[in-house]
């Protein structure tokens, strides 16, 4: 347990403080409601009394007040104030258990979408390096699935067991006021009954914890891998492989699940089953007392009501420590995420802006991934001029792609240095040149939005510029096109724009880019999975952004780069040869 407090402490520490005030707020609420209990629990004894003695209660000195506030003048009078009192505390402990429910469910899951944004926002503020080393399903997962785990699993628990035990303290003093022996003995056997469960069932819980942690990964995973792939899948016939693949994470997952829940609601039946034991017990050796059945009414009934409340209040307790521990695993994985640290940024208000005048400089860039992987960039030295147009070629494998993220600030030098004219770029300053950067890949991701929402990527509906849209569908080549369409810009693409061709695609990602009205647009083998006809199309539109742009290209092809003011032949992660299209050629031919 003291690894869980720790995890809690972990958690507590990411809360807002309204989110710490608002849990301060519950725990008044929950000793609000225990009051109410024990209130509830108090009325019944001269409820229980007035029903079976009415002069008792008519003759007792404390209900002396009521029968003159009421005019009372016989004992028979007394039963319906007891009724209406017994019956107003009782409505009122449930209306303060029914608010108090109320406020621990809205106040988890509100926790919940607070994890759930921190964990996001953090993710998505890593460095690329880090994205590019951890699967997605893992984070996916963690977002979406564990993190219902964590509200279902470890937030509401928590807080039911918090509550749980004040309202069975209350109830165990109010019951300890009635009869010491009823109250030892029942405290006492089944708060020893349930703790050798709790100890007996330790170790399953802990195994089926680590269980869905990582099956619900692998569900995910799965799922991923097999609608991302579709028309390879239906291509190939795959589907029974991912099937397969899928039922072998998510039945291990499901019987995890069930046998949690099994061991947590299953003592509750043998305990219900020893309260009625109790209670019959007690009620033959009270009824044996002095004063026989009515003197042991009021006393049964009130401890036939305490056991009622005690009862489930043990059993909450007991389920929430097992829910806990089934979701330790799932609580680990969040937490590790949660603590995912934020880029260290200065304040823009302090940095001096970078604005590309004359060259980009790399200067001894060397690059790679660990101290025990090989290098990919070896001692780079290269100045690229505003405003030219620079081509990339060499083989799979040749630092190419690397070398652009470098440059794009998605990787760091593992040595070496990048300048934008006479700045620095380093980590306080990145996010800046990064402003001037467009970037369109290989493959364009396209959201399932409109083409407008797809050129003014990451705007919303009322952010976007429609004027600026227009602009850079019309620089992109691509606004004859979509005017033709039904509805125009307000056209959907589809899921990844399935509706498009690979060459309209290309072209709202070179829309994408202009909308930015970036300094620099750098093109990774943007027209390699082209035709021929569509590449020719779009390198011209490339060829027409030269004028005030400077443009980076990779592309595997020689004669795709053939505009280029210089071309860049890269080998073994260092730079082969320097030159124009046609010097290159001549070189290729000598």
């Amino acid at each position: 347990m003291q690894n869980f407090f720790y995890l809690i402490n972990s958690l507590w520490s990411h809360f807002s403080n309204r989110r710490k005030k608002q849990f301060s707020y519950l725990l008044i609420l929950m000793l609000i409601a225990s009051f109410a209990e024990v209130l509830s629990l108090g009325a019944v004894l001269p409820f229980l009394a007035a029903i079976a003695d009415p002069n008792y209660i008519y003759t007792h000195q404390y209900a002396q007040p009521l029968v003159q506030i009421l005019g009372l003048t016989t004992a028979s009078q007394i039963i319906l104030p007891m009724t209406f009192i017994f019956i107003s505390a009782v409505l009122f402990s449930g209306a303060v258990r029914v608010l108090l429910l109320y406020v621990m469910t809205r106040l988890s899951y509100a926790t919940g979408a607070d994890i759930s944004f921190e964990i996001y926002n953090r993710t998505l503020h890593q460095n690329y390096d880090v994205h590019i080393s951890r699967n997605s399903s893992e984070i996916i997962n963690s977002i979406i699935r564990k993190t219902d785990d964590v509200i279902g699993g470890i937030i509401s628990p928590v807080l039911l067991f918090i509550s749980s035990i004040v309202l069975f303290v209350s109830i165990l003093i109010a019951l300890f006021s009635i009869n010491v022996f009823a109250a030892l003995v029942s405290s006492v056997g089944f708060g020893t009954l349930y703790w050798l469960i709790i100890i007996k069932s330790r170790q399953r819980l802990n195994f089926n914890s680590q269980c869905i942690a990582d099956e619900s990964t692998k569900v995910v995973q799965s799922l991923q891998e097999g609608l991302g792939g579709i028309r390879d899948v239906l291509l190939d016939g795959n589907q029974k492989f991912y099937c397969d693949m899928y039922r072998k994470s998510d039945l291990p997952l499901r019987y995890a699940q069930g046998n949690n829940s099994f061991i947590t609601g299953s003592p509750r039946f043998v305990m219900e089953a020893l309260g009625m034991i109790l209670i019959a017990g007690l009620a033959y050796f009270l009824t044996l007392a002095d004063g026989g059945i009515s003197t042991a009414m009021p006393i049964l009934g009130a401890l036939a009501l305490g056991a009622q409340r005690m009862l489930p209040a043990l059993q909450q307790a007991y389920g929430s420590i097992s829910t806990i521990r089934g979701s330790q695993a799932s609580f680990r994985d969040v937490l590790k995420l949660l603590e995912q640290p934020f880029p260290n940024r200065t304040d823009d208000s302090t940095l001096v802006p970078i604005i590309l005048n004359k060259k980009i400089s790399l200067k001894g860039v060397s690059f790679r991934y660990t101290n025990k992987t090989p290098w990919i960039l070896n001692d780079i030295d290269l100045e690229i001029i505003k405003g030219s147009s620079v081509g990339f070629i060499g083989q799979t494998g040749s630092g190419k792609s690397t070398l652009f993220d470098i440059i794009m600030g998605l990787l760091s030098p593992t040595s070496g240095s990048i300048f934008v004219d006479e700045t620095l770029v380093d980590a306080n300053n990145l996010h800046l040149w990064q402003k001037h950067i467009a970037h369109v890949p290989q493959s364009v991701f396209l959201s399932d939005g409109t083409i407008a929402e797809n050129i003014a990527f990451g705007c919303t509906e009322e952010e976007i510029d429609f004027d600026r849209v227009k602009r850079a569908a019309k620089q992109a080549q691509i606004s004859k096109l979509v005017k033709g369409m039904e509805h125009q810009y307000q056209t959907k693409v589809g899921e990844r724009g399935v509706k498009l061709s690979g060459g309209q695609r290309q072209r709202i990602g070179i829309a994408r880019a202009l909308y930015k009205e970036a300094d620099v647009i750098i093109f990774d083998e943007a027209t390699s999975a082209l035709d021929n006809e569509t590449e020719s199309e779009v390198i011209n539109t490339i060829n027409e952004l030269k004028n005030n742009l400077t443009v980076l290209m990779i592309a595997h092809r020689l004669t795709t780069l053939k505009n280029c003011d210089k071309i860049i032949e890269l080998e073994g992660g260092n730079i082969k040869s320097v030159g124009t299209y046609n010097e290159i050629i001549l070189k290729e031919n000598i």
